[in-house]
């Protein structure tokens, strides 16, 4: 009887152990299962696979603000592939559910740094848009820049140029048993936050409205405005409205005007502070001094408006000689200004916009040049005109007198 006993605890033992090991087998089955499926997807996307990264990563969701979509070009396959060369993944846990219908895989993913790549990206669009926005007003009216096709191409022109360092990502992926009990059949779960981590949150830093500060926001514009051409320049700065002279004069002085702040503008950012959505960015900016120019003109043209040659010379060569001053003063001027400019900007849920840029710029560039001189020359060119009449009427009327 004993050993009856025995023998029957013996095997229950036994059968007990043999179950435990064939759960176990079945259990490091699944788990390996899942994790050949994570492997073989996250290799093709290591190996640049463009039907594994659209599938993961479709490429409208990268840049959701875009105003005009496009197909899938070869250009934009071209960007996923700089962007995933350095991609790389470690397995490090893999928990398969007890019901054997879903599975979570821990892994550290290795990515470009998506924050700095951001951050480049938004500082190159606004710059873009920046320059855009002064051949437009000079009559070349074109806004590439909010399309999908331009987003790409700012994207693969920085990774194509720059060298970024990479980043780790820890990232869990979800997986579902979508085969049967004969079966299985693992699947990876697509979701938003899958598709941010397999990119190093770059999804999310573009979406950031924070990505490029106040000062940052300010620097590219300033940056931007140095490197204008002078038509540029002069059109997104207001500068040929300043001018109340034909367009030959008004082109010319512009020009001058635009020459003086490539010679002689500079700038340091001092403070900030925000407040909400508005930040006040207080700026050291260094320009050519207008004061100086006005000054110069104001004493050269009294002096020849003083001559009996302004009198001699008439309307027309009066005013001519007016606008041939303010260009010598304007071309001639070496005397610099540094003043204290406090630039609002204002961030609309997508970035920090400096306020009214064009004025405001041209105000804290061009001081008290904003209004044109040559009006005040046309206003004493008329007295002298005046005057003139007056005499000759004088001089007549003696002449009826003595005859």
């Amino acid at each position: 009887m004993n050993i009856n006993k025995h023998l029957i605890l013996l095997f229950s033992v036994l059968f007990f152990l043999f179950a435990v090991s064939v759960s176990s087998g079945c259990f490091r089955k699944n788990e390996s299962d899942v994790k050949s499926v994570v492997r073989n997807e996250l290799d093709q996307l290591k190996n640049l696979d463009s039907e594994t990264t659209q599938k993961y990563i479709p490429y409208t969701e990268l840049f959701p603000d875009a105003t005009e979509n496009t197909d899938l070009t070869d250009e934009i396959n071209k960007t996923f592939s700089l962007f995933f060369r350095k991609f790389n993944y470690k397995i490090s846990d893999v928990i398969v559910g007890t019901a054997n219908h879903s599975a979570t895989v821990s892994v550290k993913l290795t990515t470009i740094d998506s924050k700095v790549l951001a951050s480049d990206f938004k500082a190159e669009l606004l710059r873009t848009q920046i320059t855009e926005s002064a051949q437009a007003q000079k009559g070349n009216i074109k806004d590439s820049s909010r399309s999908l096709e331009a987003h790409y191409l700012i994207l693969n022109h920085l990774l194509n140029t720059n060298d970024y360092d990479t980043a780790e990502t820890d990232c869990n992926i979800q997986l579902v048993n979508t085969g049967n009990d004969k079966k299985e059949k693992w699947k990876i779960q697509r979701t938003n936050s899958l598709e941010d981590d397999l990119v190093g949150g770059l999804i999310a830093d573009l979406a950031d409205p924070d990505i490029l500060s106040p000062e940052d926001t300010l620097t590219v514009y300033l940056d931007t405005l140095q490197k204008l051409d002078l038509k540029e320049m002069t059109s997104y700065l207001g500068v040929v409205n300043i001018m109340n002279t034909s367009d030959t004069a008004k082109n010319s002085i512009a020009s001058a005007l635009a020459e003086q702040i490539h010679k002689n503008f500079n700038y340091v950012i001092k403070s900030s502070s925000e407040n909400g959505y508005n930040a006040t960015v207080t700026t050291e900016i260094t320009t050519f001094d207008s004061d100086s120019i006005l000054a110069d003109y104001q004493e050269k043209l009294d002096k020849y408006l003083a001559s009996a040659d302004a009198v001699i010379d008439g309307s027309q060569k009066r005013y001519e000689k007016s606008f041939e001053i303010l260009l010598n003063s304007i071309n001639d001027n070496t005397v610099t200004t540094v003043n204290d400019v406090d630039f609002v900007l204002l961030n609309d849920g997508v970035s920090w916009k400096l306020q009214d840029e064009g004025n405001t710029l041209g105000n804290a560039i061009f001081g008290t040049l904003t209004d044109s001189p040559l009006e005040t020359s046309d206003s004493e060119d008329e007295n002298i005109s005046a005057d003139t009449d007056k005499q000759t009427d004088d001089n007549t009327s003696t002449e009826s007198s003595s005859n």
